[in-house]
């Protein structure tokens, strides 16, 4: 489990893993910033100039030394670092004794390049700037095209300059000498690719096709577009050139339209995942109980909040907020729906980002990742705060609604046929 206990006390070093250069300044700040936010790029801002005059390792700091120079809780730095290591530029260690250690090591941002051809990177700062800032952005970073028609190459060849030596007898070694390094996107996903493998057709040349890159794109993509692998074996076989290959652009481009064509134009966002499949209550029960996780599994936090907002579409803020609680906490979608509908229910209506983010971290570091773990841990939570008569922002009164799942003795409450098409009639709201 990922530790957050983190005092002021506790101490951290930091260590350059890459060449970070002035360029990758503008890159953090123009493409990266969209995403993840300002404080966050903040955060590593900070950490790079602890290294000082050192470009490789700094000296020892104490977390009051940011809490101090950013103005900013302990709760909020580490908030804010876990979006920097979900996106690849910091990667954190952790040693415990009577005063804690942290490594914080700093890595480079990708290219404009690489990111503007992300699969998922470019989408999210697509929907977070809008079309128009999205292309002016992108300007920026275009090579002028320059006419050399009528022009002759008369560039200089390495051999017509220099002639060979003779080879010594030391021996050159490479391996610790610095480097451009940058951080991959640890997608956690489910995604069997055994069976979408074994499910093509024996007439195709898979070792041919499923290269360690498109594997890793059709991971990106699959989380991206919420596609499972019956849905990407149709699109995979739609991808296959005469060559035997996949065009990784082509794969892209047929998963952004399958997508589009299912959700009227939309480009997608984490809020339109629902719970995977795996983490799923087997079906079976038909309780009361049963249905509202039912409900929270199947319904994607888009329609949650749309729904809770009367049909209307939810604001950006509430919007934004279920995105976190996915990205930045990872809790799944299902989990997700149930703190929403728990914060809505006994907090007058209110989504508060703080509350979310409290209970939020709890749930991560409890690990719940399943929709009766999350209404398991917040009955269980709630009446701990009743009890105690502790005044906190989700302490509610004798007048408080309280969400329908809190009541424990529908567990064993079939359901009558009324209340059956009462509850399918619900889902069909969501939908």
């Amino acid at each position: 489990m990922k530790n957050n206990n983190i005092l002021p006390a506790d101490t951290y070093v930091v260590i350059n893993k890459s060449i970070i250069d002035t360029e990758d300044r503008k890159i953090l700040t123009m493409l990266y910033q969209p995403v993840i936010g300002p404080i966050a790029i903040m955060l590593y801002f900070s950490l790079w100039s602890d290294l000082d005059k050192s470009d490789i390792i700094s000296k020892e700091f104490t977390h009051h030394h940011l809490i101090t120079n950013m103005q900013l809780s302990l709760e909020e730095i580490v908030t804010e670092r876990r979006k920097l290591e979900a996106i690849g530029l910091l990667k954190t260690f952790y040693k415990e004794e009577n005063i804690n250690n942290y490594i914080y090591q700093l890595y480079s941002p990708i290219t404009a390049s690489e990111f503007f051809n992300h699969p998922i990177l470019n989408v999210v700062l697509y929907n977070n700037t809008g079309k128009k800032e999205y292309e002016e952005i992108k300007s920026y970073f275009k090579i002028p095209r320059i006419n050399t028609s009528g022009y002759r190459d008369i560039t200089s060849s390495f051999t017509e300059v220099f002639s060979s030596v003779p080879l010594t007898s030391y021996e050159i070694l490479n391996d610790d000498i610095r480097q451009k390094n940058v951080l991959k996107l640890n997608i956690d996903t489910n995604f069997d690719f055994d069976f979408l493998i074994s499910s093509l057709p024996n007439s195709i040349d898979k070792e041919r096709i499923f290269t360690k890159e498109i594997k890793e794109l059709i991971l990106e993509l699959s989380y991206l577009y919420d596609l499972d692998v019956i849905k990407m074996q149709d699109i995979i076989m739609s991808c296959i050139n005469e060559r035997n290959t996949i065009n990784k652009e082509d794969l892209r481009k047929t998963c952004r339209n399958y997508y589009q064509f299912d959700n009227h134009g939309l480009l997608p966002s984490v809020v339109y995942n629902s719970q995977p499949e795996y983490l799923k209550k087997p079906e079976g029960d038909t309780s009361k109980r049963a249905k509202m996780i039912y409900t929270f599994e199947t319904l994607r936090p888009y329609e949650l909040l749309k729904s809770k907002n009367q049909g209307r579409e939810p604001t950006n803020r509430d919007i934004k907020l279920a995105e976190d609680l996915i990205i930045n906490y990872g809790l799944k979608p299902g989990v997700a729906n149930v703190l929403i509908d728990y914060i809505l229910k006994t907090n007058d209506n209110k989504l508060t980002r703080s509350l979310a983010e409290t209970i939020a971290g709890q749930w991560q570091r409890l690990n719940i990742e399943t929709v009766e773990d999350a209404m398991r841990i917040a009955e269980k939570e709630h009446k701990k705060y009743k009890k105690n008569n502790i005044t906190t922002k989700i302490k509610t009164t004798s007048n408080t609604k309280l969400p329908e799942w809190f009541d424990k003795e529908i567990k064993k409450e079939e359901v009558s046929k009324d209340s059956l098409e009462e509850m399918q009639n619900l889902l069909k709201e969501y939908n």
